[in-house]
């Protein structure tokens, strides 16, 4: 009798405890391909995905239809911050050569919460703006250095480690891009052990992610992350 008792005071802790276990909490570092109006933080960053939407550039409708929804709904993480920012690039230097300091991922780095998972998806705009390269730099980066994005993208993930000691961090990559943009991405990624998720055939409309490319996204960065 007291075995039984035993077995069910042990069984009912193991279930108090799996319902008490807290969702792994996710933030996003991003640009355009990550916004949803009313889902970013701070809510003043520059949106690309509204309600209602621009049925002339995106047939985008929901939230739910966002790649990181996606992936949050499959995964059973919580969504600790979205700090994307549409047109933002990850060096300081955007479109028309214009000082973008403001909202670039190396500025945007250090408001992400305190999360488990962070993903961070960039480059786009570095190689649409036609951003300065750079040369690749891991030491002694300064102010100057991050105008340019090799260095920004190496001082960007060194910080992003000191800063998330406990997080895991993946850099996602969009495909399409310009080849010293992916080329650089995937060097400066190995050299700080960050995984990256390099995207493959992803469906656009307007040059960012249709529905169809959103279920894509989600469906490779799902299979990449264990």
């Amino acid at each position: 009798m007291r075995r039984y008792i035993s077995m069910l005071i042990l069984a009912a802790a193991a279930v108090v405890s799996a319902f008490g276990q807290a969702k792994p909490s996710v933030s996003i570092l991003g640009d355009s391909y990550s916004t949803f109006e009313g889902w970013l933080t701070p809510d003043t960053n520059a949106v690309w995905y509204t309600l209602p939407p621009d049925t002339r550039r995106t047939d985008v409708k929901g939230v739910d239809q966002t790649w990181w929804h996606q992936v949050l709904k499959r995964k059973g993480w919580k969504l600790e911050v979205n700090n994307s920012y549409s047109g933002s690039t990850v060096c300081n230097t955007g479109y028309r050569d214009e000082d973008y300091t403001h909202e670039s991922f190396v500025t945007r780095m250090t408001a992400l919460g305190t999360p488990d998972v962070i993903l961070i998806f960039g480059g786009t705009n570095d190689s649409w703006a036609g951003s300065p390269i750079g040369e690749f730099k891991y030491d002694g980066i300064r102010r100057a250095d991050l105008f340019s994005f090799r260095p920004a993208m190496a001082y960007m993930l060194a910080r992003m480690k000191e800063l998330y000691p406990t997080a895991d961090i993946y850099f996602i990559s969009n495909d399409g891009l310009k080849e010293s943009i992916t080329q650089s991405v995937g060097t400066i990624c190995s050299h700080y052990g960050v995984p990256l998720i390099q995207l493959r055939g992803i469906d656009k409309k307007s040059g960012h992610p249709s529905v169809a490319g959103m279920r894509q996204i989600a469906d490779q960065v799902c299979e990449a992350i264990p």
